[in-house]
């Protein structure tokens, strides 16, 4: 296992440096620094005492950080620097502690002698299959450092995908947590000195008043168990969209949703078309190419139907002929890309099929804000409404309350 080991050194200009690395031993650290360019001074292990670090997501990768890793990779390689010397480069100025640690793994397995690949497939939290499959067909071509740049294009425009469509998620989430804490609070605060009132004046009260007052009271006398309640369910709807029949079924019901359906359906196509484009141009064999693509498309709905597509290829299709028997790909992306499957041009093809829905989902969220907005103004108004009215409907019979 890795330990932690400070350094003492100086590098080519005589300046001392100091830093952390993580080595299976002291003699790798030595090597390492030299390979930096570094004269070493002095090397010891860290001691860890009572420390600990505690992570959220342990292995887990943002995208972000990906990317940016990719790119310098990619630079790297492309600048003719070797393997070792790139990994090392890249533990020293990667900002993300995790993806440090796992750097540090990959780089002692690719010097006890396993391919880049194969040191990347060990840390499947941080890449993706979809990663480790185009590194390791860069490797085979010898065009590492254009798969890489390919990967961290591939990665951006994923983020950028993610950002679009959780901005248009956010303002309505934001609203509706809202409506709620003004709901509680006029229930827990407001309510209860109208009740009062109603108490001392006596008579009967209309009932939107009584659903409202009963309402009150229960938040009041269980206001643990509510909010015990609720997170309860929450978690165990979290629980069930985990299992494989709860994923199924909540994919189906977001593609069905009213007013954000189409944006998740057409982000999940632009994910296909994009993971499918991107593995073809790189060289992975198409089998592999779909496998790889149903586990990343982010729908399973859609994953289905790709694995549908993929044992028929299997069976001697064509990729396209089974394609046209779901109705989760419209009719434009079949004739494209059985354009570009006649035509030899298919992972072209499918980057302007990407790049098509991209600009949907941008066009997509921007209408949807535009929509969203008054409809989310005018929840907010008719609750709060519901309640004033139901609160002063009695008020409006206050002589025949008063005895």
């Amino acid at each position: 296992m890795a330990e932690t080991y400070t350094y003492r050194a100086r590098d080519a200009g005589g300046t001392l440096r100091t830093g952390e690395l993580q080595a299976d031993s002291d003699a790798l650290v030595l090597s390492r620094l030299r390979e930096m360019g570094y004269v070493p001074l002095e090397v010891k292990m860290k001691s860890s005492g009572l420390q600990r670090e505690f992570t959220l997501r342990p292995g887990r990768v943002k995208l972000k950080d990906l990317t940016v890793f990719s790119r310098q990779f990619a630079t790297m390689i492309n600048s003719g620097l070797p393997l070792l010397r790139c990994l090392s480069i890249l533990e020293q100025q990667t900002t993300s502690k995790e993806l440090t640690k796992i750097v540090v793994q990959i780089r002692t397995e690719v010097e006890q002698g396993s391919s880049l690949s194969q040191a990347l497939a060990q840390h499947p939290k941080a890449f993706s299959k979809l990663y480790v499959a185009m590194v390791r067909a860069g490797e085979t071509s010898g065009s590492l450092d254009g798969v890489l740049l390919r990967v961290a294009d591939t990665l951006e425009k994923e983020v950028a995908l993610r950002r679009k469509v959780k901005s248009a998620m956010t303002y309505p989430t934001v609203v509706f947590a809202l409506v709620v804490v003004i709901l509680v609070a006029m229930l827990v605060f407001v309510v209860p000195t109208f009740e009062q009132l109603y108490k001392d004046l006596g008579g009967s009260l209309p009932a939107p008043t009584k659903l409202l007052i009963g309402a009150s009271q229960i938040v009041r006398k269980y206001f643990l168990f509510v909010i015990g309640g609720v997170a309860l369910t929450i978690w165990g709807l979290r629980r069930w969209i985990l299992t494989e029949k709860g994923r199924r079924l909540f994919d189906r019901f977001k593609l069905k949703i009213p007013v954000f359906g189409g944006l998740f359906h057409k982000s999940s196509l632009s994910r296909f078309a994009r993971t499918l484009g991107v593995l073809s141009r790189s060289g992975v064999p198409i089998l592999q190419a779909l496998d790889i693509v149903a586990e990343t498309v982010g729908n399973s709905v859609m994953a289905d139907a790709v694995r549908d597509i993929q044992s028929s290829v299997k069976e001697g299709e064509s990729l396209t002929k089974p394609l046209s028997r779901h109705e989760i790909f419209p009719p434009m992306v079949v004739q494209m890309m059985a354009v570009g499957e006649e035509t030899g041009a298919l992972d072209t093809m499918l980057e302007k099929i990407a790049d098509f829905y991209d600009a949907e989902v941008e066009a997509t969220v921007d209408s949807l804000t535009a929509l969203i907005e008054p409809l989310l103004i005018a929840v907010v108004g008719g609750t709060v409404g519901v309640i004033v009215i139901s609160l002063y409907l009695p008020l409006f019979k206050i002589f025949e309350l008063i005895q």
